[in-house]
Order: structure tokens, then C-alpha cells, then sequence
């Protein structure tokens, strides 16, 4: 990645083993592409507690040439108390989003078997 990773813990302290896991899951989106130019990641804890506990929410910016992804990946269900879990389920959305992306730039085109 040409800039370095800008991650944000927001209403929790900071976790070094969750950004180890956040800075390998970047370090695997490059696969897909390799002129990141930037990656905002933002893990945040919802200061209230809600009946079902704290959900935790993960929000990504990647900056590529030519454009902006954003995945905000906010709780589905229960699964989303871990961190580890919204982190992982956000990594996937953006790099589905990435794979889309990096196929439109190159022009190639989905086929339907018929």
C-alpha cells in the first residue's frame, strides 16, 4: 500500500491483537489490487448496551485509483459480539466489493451459463 493503514478504535480501548488481524486482512486485499492508495478502518463499541449486548461495528474505506470503496458493515445478529467476527465479515464484504471493482477496471464481464 503506497500510505500506511489509518485505524481507529472508537468507545473501546486498543486492541493489538485485533489490529494484527486488521493489518493482515489488508495486507490480503493488496492481492486483489496493488495500488491501494490509502485504507481507513474504524472498529467501534456502541456505548449503550442494547438488550441483545454490544454489537460491534466496522466501517472501511479503501482508496483505489480511480475511485473510493466503502463497506460499513454494521451487526447482523449475534455473531457481531465478537469483534473478531464483524471484522472478519467486513473484510469480506469490501473484498467482494474490491473483486468487482478490479474486474469492471479491467472491462472483463460476467457470463451467464445458459
Amino acid at each position: 500500500m503506497e500510505m500506511p493503514l489509518d485505524l481507529e478504535f472508537k468507545n473501546m480501548p486498543p486492541s493489538a491483537a485485533l489490529e494484527g488481524i486488521i493489518r493482515s486482512k489488508v495486507a490480503k486485499l493488496e492481492q486483489f489490487h496493488e495500488h491501494i492508495t490509502g485504507c481507513r478502518v474504524i472498529v467501534e463499541s456502541p456505548h449503550r448496551h442494547h438488550h441483545q449486548g454490544r454489537q460491534y461495528h466496522v466501517h472501511i474505506r479503501l482508496i483505489v485509483p480511480g475511485g473510493i470503496l466503502v463497506s460499513s458493515h454494521d451487526p447482523g445478529g449475534k455473531a457481531h459480539e465478537d469483534p473478531n467476527v464483524a471484522v472478519r465479515d467486513a473484510f469480506d464484504a469490501m473484498r467482494r466489493q474490491l473483486e468487482d471493482y478490479v474486474r469492471i477496471q479491467r472491462g472483463d464481464t460476467k457470463t451467464h451459463v445458459q
